[in-house]
């Protein structure tokens, strides 16, 4: 059973904390991904499973075993860097022979031509395998070293931002790639990252991680429709989420400047009574806007297209109240241009409240 325990881990350099009294579990055979801004530490978190860098405080356990006396060696895990560890003098097959030639493993030829070959297989790198590595590919680079991990059959996968240095076509390839490896080899990944699409398409469970804190654990979908903070909120989502400063007045937000007035659902309503300030921070992702030309729905805004982008599959529209801006995205046959006025709907129920003095979640 390869989880991985993170207990209290702490790790300075100087007078900058990069990791924070850490606490976290994985699960066997999860896709766990660590996500974060750059800086947040994840790498560093990565480096001390690993056995890479030494925690100043706490522990790390690797199948229940406290792991901190032991070598990166003797930790049996795969570190897959964000730039690729090949040997350039050799070829695809002798760099995914190399760690099967350890002195440890004591493997004979036949049994490492076989364990190449189903790596291979699996990576469908078979046509490279006698190839120099210095005429791959980005794409085929990754694969091989994605390979050398593999071949090792660790108990975890160490995986730290794999995919940054692919452009976005192969990226969303090997996206699919890595998820389809997982699958098939039922092992534990943690993979670090700070693209919020490779977290949330690949990763069982994520934690936002910042400062070398983390914020947050769920799944993709709790991290989206229920952020824990302001961060999560901002941090995850694209467009970013709509936030707002806002008043409350029992059942009712009133919110950019008298512009936008609110009335909450019973449920809403109860969570606010509780909460008992005046003031909070309203979040609307752009998605819970509808936009129409013709004025329609329970409560429209009359607001003015003051910038739009077209994606493609949906356009998103920077839309004006008084001087309150903000996002909504709409389908392309809505076709609206810049400076005519549409009405927006804002789905309430799908709303997210912030304590602006915590920044935390209210509901």
């Amino acid at each position: 059973m390869a989880e991985v325990k993170l207990s209290s881990l702490t790790k300075n350099f100087g007078d900058i904390t990069a990791v924070d009294n850490m606490d976290l579990e994985i699960k066997d055979k999860e896709f766990f991904v660590l996500l974060g801004p750059t800086g947040a530490g994840k790498s560093t978190t990565l480096r001390l499973v690993a056995g890479l860098e030494i925690p100043d405080e706490g522990e790390v356990f690797l199948e229940g075993n406290n792991v901190n006396e032991l070598s990166p060696a003797s930790r049996d895990v795969a570190f897959v860097f964000q730039y690729y560890t090949l040997y350039p003098n050799y070829t695809v097959r002798k760099n995914l022979e190399f760690p099967l030639r350890s002195d440890l493993r004591k493997l004979s030829e036949e049994e490492i031509t076989n364990k190449v070959a189903e790596v291979a297989r699996v990576l469908h790198i078979e046509h490279l395998l006698d190839r120099g590595t210095v005429n791959l590919s980005g794409g085929e680079m990754q694969r091989v070293a994605i390979g050398r991990a593999i071949v090792r059959s660790p108990k975890v996968f160490l995986m730290d931002e794999p995919l940054s240095n692919l452009d976005a076509k192969l990226r969303e390839e090997m996206r699919a790639e890595l998820s389809r490896l997982h699958y098939d080899l039922g092992s534990t990944f943690f993979y670090v990252t700070h693209d919020q699409i490779e977290a949330m398409t690949m990763g069982d469970r994520v934690a936002v991680l910042n400062e070398g804190k983390i914020l947050q654990i769920g799944t993709p979908d709790e991290i989206y429709n229920s952020p824990g903070d302001i961060f999560v909120a901002k941090f995850v989502g694209s467009p970013k989420i709509n936030l707002m400063d806002a008043s409350v007045d029992g059942r009712t937000l009133i919110a950019g400047e008298k512009a936008l007035v609110f009335h909450v659902s019973d449920k809403h309503g109860k969570l606010l009574e509780k909460y008992g300030k005046r003031q909070i921070i309203l979040g609307i992702r752009p998605e819970d806007i509808e936009i129409s030309k013709e004025k329609k729905g329970p409560n429209p805004f009359g607001c003015r297209i003051h910038f739009k982008q077209s994606l493609g599959v949906e356009d998103v529209y920077n839309l004006k109240i008084d001087n309150t801006m903000f996002k909504a995205t709409a389908p392309t046959k809505i076709m609206a241009k810049v400076g005519e006025t549409v009405y927006a709907n804002i789905n309430m129920e799908r709303a997210h409240l912030f304590d602006p003095d915590t920044e935390r979640r209210i509901v």
